[in-house]
């Protein structure tokens, strides 16, 4: 199975769509899957093929996931998705998170972000990407703030957080504001 690549200057990209996403769960040891997904752990590996289970689409929504693999040793080092794409609305909203403690704070999320969210306006037709990041997130927060996300609201008791209903504040970044600062 072939992936489309991104590069950026310390990381490669992966692109997974639908289609690739089927063949990699249907067809991959769960070693093997582990190892693509930076599965790191049983729990997170069980995790992983409970979503695949529940299914990534509808008939109105995908999502395309893009795994950071370190130039270096090409190990997988977080992910970065675009959920609830609704293409028809070219729109979608975007979440990300590094695997492992030792590669947080190295600005890797920051530097795929960036070509990710290039890559929704110019590959995708999208025209909005959204975040929605909990008040107490600092670095997601800062790392949308950076991207030139604006906050367009709060989303009250919008996510159970092992048991506690916590809110989301809405950010989003328009094309145009993309390539207004970007180009």
């Amino acid at each position: 199975m072939d992936f489309e690549i991104i590069e950026t200057e310390r990381l490669l990209l992966r692109v997974s769509g639908i289609e690739q996403l089927n063949f990699v769960f249907n067809n991959y040891s769960d070693e093997e899957l582990s190892t693509f997904l930076g599965a790191y752990t049983d729990t997170a590996l069980a995790t992983d093929k409970e979503r695949f289970k529940q299914g990534f689409t509808s008939y109105n929504r995908s999502v395309v996931i893009f795994h950071l693999l370190n130039k270096v040793d090409k190990k997988v080092i977080g992910a970065c998705a675009f959920h609830n794409w609704f293409a028809i609305h070219q729109r979608t909203e975007i979440g990300y998170d590094i695997k492992l403690e030792e590669h947080k704070q190295q600005g890797y999320m920051t530097e795929a972000v960036k070509a990710i969210i290039g890559y929704g306006f110019t590959k995708m037709n999208l025209n909005r990407v959204e975040a929605l990041v909990s008040p107490k997130n600092i670095p997601s927060f800062k790392l949308i703030a950076n991207m030139g996300f604006s906050q367009e609201g709060v989303l009250k008791e919008h996510y159970n957080v092992d048991g506690v209903l916590e809110d989301s504040l809405l950010f989003a970044l328009l094309k145009s504001e993309y390539f207004k600062t970007n180009s």
